[in-house]
Formats: C-alpha cells, sequence, structure tokens
C-alpha cells in the first residue's frame, strides 16, 4: 500500500497503491518511464497548447526522435520493421519484441493525464490509426514506400474515412476512386470531414469507393495530401480537441498511381472495421483517464472549498455526486484493465471475433461515464466550472470534450448497438456449429 496520501480517484487502483493481477514488473517500469517522459514533453504545456489550439512542431519531432509515437500503434509492434529502421528498445528499457497491449494501454492512459485528448491526439492520432492498414494489409512494395518515414515519424499521416453524408454508416462513403484509361492511377473525388490531423498529413490512409454501392464497393488507398496536386484542406473549428487538427479535405481529380492500393479493391469495408477495433479501445482508455481527471480536480476543489461554514466536502449531497461518479468511473477502469488483458492472452482472429462487439461497447460507455464525470465536477466547481480561465478552466474544457468521445469513432448509440448486434451474431453461429456437430437436429 502506498503511504503518500492521494486525492481520491486521481489515480488507478494498481498506481494507488492496491495488488493487481495485470501488471509485470516491465509493465510498471513501463509506466514510471512513461510517466517522466510525457511530463516533462507534453503536459507541463498542454492546456497552454490547446488554449493556443495547436501544439508546436517541435513537440512531434521529440516524441518521434524518442520513437514515442509507436506505442500509440497496435500491440504486438511491427518488430521486423522497427529492428530494420535501428529501432530495438523504447525510452531505453523495453524491448520492442516485448511490448504488449497493457503497455500499450499505460501508455494511453499516461498521454491523456492533461484531461485534454487534443494535446495527445495531435501527435499520435495519424501513426495510431493511419500505420495500421499499410501494416497489416499493405503490400511489401507498398510498405516499403512509405513505412520507413511514418514509423520514423519524418512524414505523416491520418486515418481518412468520414465524409459529410457518412460518418457512423461507413458503408455510405461516396468519395470515389476511378481507374484512369491507361490502368496506372486512381482518379480521385469527393470529400473527406472531421479528419484529425489532416492538415499536418503528408499522406492518408483513405476510404475510396472503387465498386459499386455498399460495402462491396469501399477498397483503401494510400492518398497524397499536403502540398499535392487536386488536394485542398482547411482546419475546422470543434468544440473540443481543438489542438488535434481537425480538417476538411477536398479531393478534385487527385491522381494516386494504383501502386497505392492498399491490399485488394472491394476489401476495404473489413479493412476499416479491424482498424476500428484498435481506434475504439484506445478513445476508451483515454476517456476513461479523462474523467478520472475532471472527478480528481473536483475532490481537491471541495476539499478545501468552504460553504455555509465548512468544506464543501462535508456536504452529503456534494459526496453523492463524487460517490456516484467515482463508482462508474473505477467500474467502467475495472472493464478496459480487464479487456485489455483478454487481449493480450487471445490470438488476434479470436480477438477480433470475440472482442469486436465489445470493443464498440467499451468505447461506447466510456463516453457516457466522461460525460456524467465532466458533469459532476463542473457542478460542483460551480460558477468557476463555468468559466474558460481560472481555477475551473480544465473542467470546463473536459465537459466540452466529452462529446469528441460520444460521437467519433463511431457514435454511442451505433455502438451500443454493433455491440449487441455482434453478441448475438456469435451466439448464432456457435449455437449453429454445435447443432451440426449434433447432426444438424432441431426441435
Amino acid at each position: 500500500m502506498s503511504s503518500q496520501p492521494i486525492i481520491p480517484f486521481s489515480e488507478p487502483p494498481y498506481l494507488a497503491g492496491l495488488p493487481s493481477p495485470y501488471y509485470k514488473p516491465t509493465h510498471l517500469k513501463w509506466q514510471k518511464a512513461c510517466r517522466e517522459f510525457i511530463s516533462n514533453h507534453l503536459l507541463e504545456k498542454a492546456l497552454e497548447w490547446d488554449t493556443e489550439e495547436t501544439v508546436p512542431e517541435h513537440v512531434f519531432s521529440e516524441f518521434a526522435q524518442a520513437g514515442m509515437l509507436l506505442p500509440s500503434l497496435p500491440a504486438p509492434l511491427p518488430v521486423e520493421w522497427l529492428k530494420k529502421l535501428g529501432i530495438h528498445k523504447l525510452l531505453g528499457e523495453l524491448k520492442v519484441e516485448d511490448f504488449d497491449y497493457i503497455h500499450t494501454m499505460i501508455y494511453c492512459d499516461e498521454m491523456a493525464r492533461s484531461g485534454l485528448a487534443g494535446p495527445s491526439g495531435s501527435l499520435t492520432t495519424g501513426m495510431a490509426f493511419g500505420v495500421p492498414p499499410l501494416l497489416k494489409y499493405g503490400s511489401p512494395q507498398l510498405q516499403s514506400r512509405f513505412l520507413p518515414d511514418l514509423l520514423t515519424g519524418r512524414k505523416r499521416t491520418c486515418i481518412a474515412i468520414t465524409e459529410p453524408d457518412a460518418g457512423s454508416d461507413v458503408a455510405n462513403i461516396s468519395t470515389t476512386a476511378t481507374l484512369s484509361p491507361d490502368g496506372t492511377h486512381y482518379i480521385v473525388n469527393g470529400t473527406k470531414k472531421w479528419i484529425t490531423n489532416g492538415i499536418w498529413a503528408d499522406v492518408s490512409s483513405m476510404a475510396v469507393r472503387t465498386g459499386g454501392p455498399g460495402p462491396s464497393g469501399l477498397s483503401m488507398l494510400v492518398v497524397p495530401l499536403k502540398g499535392y496536386p487536386g488536394v485542398s484542406m482547411r482546419r475546422l473549428k470543434v468544440g473540443g480537441q481543438v489542438s488535434a487538427g481537425t480538417t476538411f479535405i477536398e479531393l478534385d481529380d487527385v491522381r494516386v498511381p494504383r501502386e497505392n492500393l492498399i491490399g485488394q479493391e472491394g476489401m476495404g469495408m473489413r479493412y476499416i472495421m479491424t482498424n476500428f477495433n484498435h481506434e475504439r479501445l484506445t478513445i476508451a482508455i483515454g476517456a476513461t483517464r479523462q474523467a478520472r481527471v475532471a472527478l480528481a480536480a473536483a475532490g481537491e476543489y471541495v476539499l478545501r472549498r468552504e460553504a455555509f461554514g465548512k468544506a464543501l466536502v462535508e456536504q452529503p449531497v456534494v459526496r453523492q455526486r463524487l460517490a456516484r461518479c467515482g463508482a462508474m468511473m473505477e467500474s467502467q477502469w475495472a472493464w478496459v484493465e480487464g479487456f485489455v488483458y483478454q487481449m493480450t492472452m487471445l490470438e488476434k482472429g479470436v480477438a477480433d471475433m470475440e472482442l469486436g462487439g465489445l470493443t464498440a461497447m467499451v468505447k461506447a460507455q466510456s463516453g457516457v461515464v466522461l460525460n456524467e464525470c465532466a458533469q459532476c465536477a463542473m457542478l460542483l466547481f460551480g460558477g468557476n466550472g463555468y468559466t474558460r480561465s481560472g481555477q475551473g478552466e480544465l473542467v470546463e474544457r473536459i465537459y466540452r470534450e466529452a462529446p469528441g468521445v460520444r460521437i467519433p469513432g463511431g457514435s454511442e448509440d451505433v455502438m451500443f448497438d454493433l455491440g449487441v448486434r455482434q453478441l448475438v451474431k456469435n451466439f448464432k453461429s456457435k449455437t449453429e456449429a454445435l447443432e451440426r456437430g449434433k447432426g444438424g437436429s432441431k426441435l
């Protein structure tokens, strides 16, 4: 047990001195190294940079040079590629081949300790979600052209799925990629909206329509962006995550080499949905830490703020609010920990099938929990929590960021429904397999 007092709800149980079955010595060493690096290079000025709506370019370079963008990738890391690029350890200690999803969880949790999604998202979103389609499905030739620069941070990427008329309904994407008459290029036309990191991206992993309507007509391309003919980009003003570079992209007869096709034509929907699992899980981890930051700030405030002749924490209604939200947040964190542990123990294909629907649900629930905890903190701060400066500034901003968890990566209602549909689908397929094994008799 830790002998040092900590603000209630400010740290996950394993960092508050309580025993946990999940964390090995390698994880605990990684957590300390992560906290030191991220505190020094990001957290100290995260709120200031978010207020300015842009994280300075040198911060991305510092993270890239230290290999501290790589932990945002799905585990296991692309060991063969990293060693080919001379990257053998992270922060001088953790071997890249020893990296698992619990290391990923620790990294995402530490990156969110500012309470804000924008500063960390400005650095990691492209690597976390734009690179995996290349790693999983790109041909050796395609990988050799792009991965060396992307994995080392010499160039930046993004994931470009969402459009003005196609958000959670991915199958409705309308951006077209038509082969040129000589068959050497795709001609891309359309628009992409709410693309995080897009404004800084040299290339994107983009969903396009190469065939007819519906999911079978979707493919993925590596599409050049920054400074490329036919591409125009502008930043969008959004309610939260303001420093993450949310971008509107217009594509007007953009010529993309045919060799930039990721995997096979018509397989884009499968690639996109598999990629979403990592995105949704990392969103859930970060959002749960944001909820923790909000509650811890509120706890610290009510311990020292006095009203009616005593500290706010002496008021039963204040304790009720903290208790209810604290229980939600710690339950959510326990789910996240258990979920990530399951991913480390299951083979990739089994995990995709068994946990795919639950990934959608854990992401959706993280948004619900963040919204409740941020609202609780804002109400306990009172007028200070409704002011964009001063002692409640961070809480006010976290509250504005809650919709940025509940909408992107699959909107909340769609995610809850998807989760149940996937669980039912798994149940039916297992039932049918069992019946076939018994000779196929049915009542």
